[in-house]
């Protein structure tokens, strides 16, 4: 037998925070790809490997907060190809960006799938999850378009995968926020 971390007391409570959270990340990681990361290669190497480690660690904590990897298996999948991606993203900046569009676009679609299996997983018993249906549903078209870009003879660099950061910010920021105006409500029609 193994230990599992304790269930939340409240379904929404964590996972509010967790999208609250993975937006502001996502949201940090697009503004910097923008400004700095786009002129500067160092620090777009470092993001570009950081993402997925980002999307590693997120899953794992999420998985944990939830009966631990073993009740999650779509989460222990993700956790994996993260940090196989992260690793694959190191080799690929050694020789070119468009091998490092095409580890983010294969990344994109597991870690899209993957999201759309938890997300039908939690549908009956979390709210907002047709987002997240919807956010993974988009990551791996993304991925199937960055894996087809890749192959193109086009110069492509940080700010070209910055936009599937940004979608899935606002997916994250529109959980999080139904999330938060559903537990309002509840709390409104609650008797004194």
């Amino acid at each position: 037998m193994h230990a599992q971390s304790a269930a939340p007391s409240s379904p929404t409570g964590w996972l509010k925070a967790y999208y609250f959270v993975r937006f502001s990340v996502s949201a940090a990681w697009v503004a910097l790809a923008f400004t700095a990361g786009k002129s500067n290669p160092t620090l777009a190497a470092a993001m570009l490997i950081s993402y997925p480690l980002w999307d590693a660690f997120a899953n794992y904590a999420d998985a944990q907060r939830n009966g631990g990897m073993g009740q999650n298996r779509a989460q222990l999948l993700n956790f994996v190809v993260s940090l196989v991606t992260a690793a694959a993203v190191v080799i690929a900046l050694g020789k070119s960006m468009n091998a490092v569009l095409a580890v983010f676009g294969i990344w994109a679609i597991f870690a899209g799938l993957l999201q759309l299996a938890t997300a039908l997983r939690r549908w009956t018993a979390a709210g907002a999850q047709w987002a997240m249906v919807l956010s993974g549903a988009q990551s791996a078209l993304a991925g199937i378009f960055f894996v087809n870009m890749a192959g193109s003879a086009a110069s492509v660099g940080i700010t070209d995968i910055a936009p599937y950061a940004a979608f899935g910010a606002f997916y994250f920021f529109v959980s999080a926020a139904w999330l938060a105006i559903g537990d309002a409500r509840r709390k409104n029609t609650r008797p004194a």
